[in-house]
């Protein structure tokens, strides 16, 4: 495969969520289909209890040694995700000060949500102190990742709905092919927060059952939890540290058609130009494409828009959707799927979309039912946001033969 512009080589990941603490575990728990959402324990939710969600218990937030304890559950899940990925990638936390490290971080509402108490003990003058607003100053999940990790390269947090940390990978490629830093550490995070959980409800595209994606019952989302991260490496630090090419991020595009606050253009109009401008980048066709980690919320529309897309450019190509596995960690949701794809490509095999059982004439499209074997190298995993934003991302496995 000879791509248009060089790609950027991955040689760590780390994921934590729902499905698991790391990486392994999360990969087990999708190969047996085991869930249970259960409703949010960490804020009150009155009459809105019977949505359930994807929460990740309490000791997934143990994230090793911090500077700042006080530090967001976002955060927190950012760096135990980080830490996981740098270990994979065989890379000593310590000597970070001593390389050019960037910091790339998607999230949706972890940088300035999760702070009502404070809101509203501000709002009806009974504030005590200020903790609350330094625990918020400190909350930007890229700045807070860079800070406990000591490095100075550039920072960046992108806050761009759900397509965030897909986009916060696309970003971080960009800073190593223009030579701004030879390790770029970057994926998202997000916690739920009771903003987001009263909000989704109200938009009227929850589900109060575990979510179904591209079933012909499915009623809309389950929320998640977790953090998603990669490591990429210039090539010339990687040679010179010997470290293997674990995969290569090829291809990134990325378009707002702008057509609706929250609903995606029904014809897929931005996302089949993001999938274009990413296969262009990488150099290649929708036949090379051995799978497609797909958004799929389980929301009627996202799943329909979805499949007019796959059924037009993808007709034959298997796909897979895990957020009946994770839940919408929003943010997040980009990058650990992103993660999931590549491990799906070096194992060669997807899993089952698991809440999927009855096929919908409307869609057009199956996902997997059952465990598929794959041997292509290119896959293409897919994110869709409020605000009219697709963002798609081919990924390769290992380096080129």
């Amino acid at each position: 495969m000879v791509s248009v512009i060089p790609p950027v080589a991955i040689t760590g990941m780390g994921c934590v969520c729902t499905a698991g603490p790391d990486l392994a575990r999360c990969l087990k728990a999708l190969d047996a289909g085991r869930r249970c959402p259960v409703p949010p324990s960490r804020f009150p939710v009155g009459t809105l209890s019977g949505f359930p969600v994807f929460e990740v218990p309490s000791d997934y937030l143990d994230c090793g040694r911090l500077k700042n304890p006080g530090t967001s559950n976002t955060v927190r899940l950012a760096l135990r995700a980080t830490r996981e990925a740098l270990q994979h990638a065989g890379i000593p936390e310590m000597e970070l000060s001593c390389m050019r490290v960037g910091v790339c971080m998607g999230t949706s509402v972890g940088a300035s949500l999760n702070f009502l108490d404070c809101y509203r003990a501000h709002r009806a003058g009974s504030m005590s102190d200020t903790s609350g607003f330094s625990r918020y100053l400190s909350a930007n999940p890229a700045m807070a990742v860079a800070f406990e990790l000591g490095v100075r390269g550039p920072v960046q947090t992108v806050v761009n709905a759900c397509s965030s940390g897909a986009d916060a990978i696309g970003m971080a490629a960009s800073w190593i092919r223009q030579g701004l830093c030879d390790v770029a550490i970057a994926g998202g995070g997000d916690e739920i927060s009771e903003v987001a959980y009263t909000g989704f409800i109200r938009l009227m595209i929850t589900d109060n059952e575990p979510c179904r994606p591209f079933d012909a019952t499915r009623k809309g989302l389950n929320l998640g939890e977790g953090a998603g991260v990669v490591v990429m490496e210039s090539e010339g630090f990687r040679a010179r540290r010997g470290a293997s090419v674990l995969a290569e991020l090829r291809g990134y595009g990325t378009i707002a058609d702008a057509y609706h606050l929250t609903a995606p253009h029904p014809e897929g109009l931005g996302l089949r130009k993001a999938v274009a401008a990413a296969l262009a980048e990488a150099g290649l066709q929708a036949k090379d494409i051995a799978f497609i980690n797909a958004h799929g919320t389980a929301t009627p529309n996202n799943d329909l828009v979805e499949s007019v897309v796959f059924r037009d450019i993808f007709s034959s190509c298997p796909i897979v959707a895990t957020k009946g596995m994770t839940g919408h960690t929003l943010g997040a949701a980009g990058a650990i799927e992103a993660i999931f794809a590549i491990a799906h490509l070096v194992r060669g095999m997807i899993p089952a979309t698991v809440g999927f059982a009855h096929t919908d004439p409307e869609l057009g499209i199956v996902p997997t039912t059952t465990p598929v074997t794959i041997t292509g190298r290119a896959a293409i995993s897919q994110s869709l946001a409020f605000g009219g934003n697709n963002s798609v991302l081919v990924l390769s496995r290992g380096a080129p033969e």
